[in-house]
């Protein structure tokens, strides 16, 4: 009995001092080395070579979950995504954008902000916008159908009434009458029904009837239509929307997914090294328009206004191509399981939701 005792605690005393080290290792904190480049609010370059913003605020506590000591390192988008692909860097944290291109040659954790692309135009001045309003096609078309539907209406109504109705059509003369017709025509298209009792003839009334459920909804068609014909026109901005870009000098970020975009599009464009560097052209005059994230343009032109610069700037009321913002990790990372539980966990935190206030505030 004690001889095969014996081996049974050498067993468990061998397993014991095996399993040490794992223990130990499990303890040791890892120091992973970050890669970031400048994209305010997300990625922010501060003078002496440290980063701030939104995606490193973020890292900071996914660290702080993890138990990981890290640096950060300063670099240009493509270099960035290449140095990740090829294992020179563990994570990039700035505003990267979760792409299929992408996921090819690098992984990505849990989207942390989503977003969408947007234009950026400098204003033009008022007597562009009123040029705007005016020459806008839609509204052309919104007066050329409220005229046509009047004319429709005030003949209808002249046949029917201009014999008997001395109350409606009291000018001499066919031609003044006709246009008084026109003139009944066009109030009831664009003010509303008349009182029944006006019209003497029973076809007079009953089509007044059928008018009165029309044009209550035509005129709250008419009337949103307009309403969004004249804000797009004293947006003082000959671009109405995305296709108005391809006759127009448009710039993007190079290697980004604004310009991709552009080019899956077929819209020619200029490339310029940062977003800083965009917002000069345009502002400069250099180009009409620039395609970009939307919450970094909105930020940086705001944050531009107030130190009194860039101040035609403004980002335009169109929204396309949503984006996704993630962190990019290296291939097979043995960490991507522990960052995505970190960040989910971050995302839903109070705190998160008052930094994202902070820099997205209107106010």
């Amino acid at each position: 009995m004690r001889i095969t005792a014996l081996p049974r605690a050498l067993i468990i005393l061998l397993l014991c001092a095996l399993a040490t080290p794992t223990l130990a290792e499990d303890n040791t904190i890892t120091e992973l080395n970050i890669g970031s480049y400048n994209c305010p609010p997300f990625a922010m370059l501060n003078e002496d070579k440290s980063y701030s913003g939104l995606s490193i605020l973020l890292w900071e506590k996914i660290a702080l979950e993890m138990n990981v000591r890290y640096t950060i390192t300063n670099h240009g988008l493509t270099e960035l995504l290449n140095s990740i692909e090829d294992g020179s860097l563990n994570v990039g944290v700035t505003c990267l954008s979760i792409t299929p291109e992408r996921e090819e040659v690098l992984d990505f954790s849990h989207s942390f902000y989503e977003t969408h692309l947007a234009i950026a135009v400098k204003q033009q001045g008022y007597l562009s916008s009123i040029k705007n309003v005016f020459l806008n096609t839609k509204l052309l078309l919104v007066i050329a159908v409220v005229f046509v539907l009047a004319a429709c209406v005030g003949i209808i109504y002249y046949l029917l009434e201009h014999r008997i109705n001395d109350k409606l059509y009291s000018m001499p003369g066919k031609k003044a009458q006709m246009l008084e017709g026109f003139i009944l025509g066009l109030l009831f298209i664009t003010k509303g029904p008349f009182n029944y009792f006006e019209f003497k003839t029973l076809p007079g009334r009953v089509l007044t009837v059928f008018l009165a459920i029309f044009t209550t909804f035509f005129i709250a068609s008419v009337t949103a239509v307009l309403a969004s014909s004249f804000t797009l026109g004293l947006l003082s901005s000959e671009v109405k929307s995305f296709n108005d870009l391809t006759n127009m000098s448009v710039g993007a970020k190079r290697a980004s997914t604004s310009s991709h975009y552009l080019v899956s599009q077929a819209i020619v464009h200029r490339t310029y090294p940062d977003i800083e560097h965009l917002l000069q052209a345009l502002d400069n005059e250099d180009i009409d328009a620039i395609v970009a994230d939307d919450a970094v343009l909105k930020y940086l032109i705001k944050k531009s206004k107030e130190k009194g610069e860039f101040e035609q700037l403004m980002v335009l009321p169109y929204r396309f191509e949503k984006q996704n913002y993630g962190l990019a990790i290296e291939n097979n990372s043995p960490y991507r399981e522990q960052i995505n539980r970190a960040l989910l966990k971050i995302r839903h935190s109070q705190e998160w939701q008052q930094a994202l206030h902070e820099y997205f505030a209107e106010n």
